[in-house]
């Protein structure tokens, strides 16, 4: 039996985000992960919109879908303030998991932020 694999594209966008930037709005990006072995891997990341409490972000997120295997996703929030890629010395905003299947099967799924487990983000 032939294995079946799609290519998803995900459009997302957040509401209500929290200012962590002083006399502005944050500058949010988002980063989709994706538990490989037990470990968090970076997938891609979305473009950062400038000055923004409710981004829809119009950089989509690719990831191949594969049909009947469990793909465990983690989407991350963060305020982006400078040039680095690294995310360790910006503001994490919020995230949310969810599997790819949860996705594919509901087409629109909306997920709260939280900050960490039984902590939510935003308002």
């Amino acid at each position: 039996m032939a294995h079946c694999v799609t290519l998803v594209q995900l459009s997302v966008s957040c509401e209500h985000l929290i200012d962590k930037d002083i006399g502005s709005k944050s500058d949010p990006l988002c980063v989709l992960l994706q538990d490989v072995g037990g470990a968090w891997a970076e997938l891609c990341r979305t473009e950062r919109v400038r000055n923004c409490s409710s981004p829809e972000f119009s950089k989509t997120l690719q990831i191949e879908y594969h049909f009947e295997t469990v793909q465990k996703l983690r989407f991350g929030i963060y305020d982006i303030d400078n040039k680095t890629p690294e995310l360790g010395d910006d503001d994490f905003l919020g995230g949310a998991e969810c599997s790819l299947g949860q996705i594919v099967s509901s087409q629109t799924l909306t997920l709260p932020l939280m900050l960490k487990p039984g902590k939510p983000a935003g308002r």
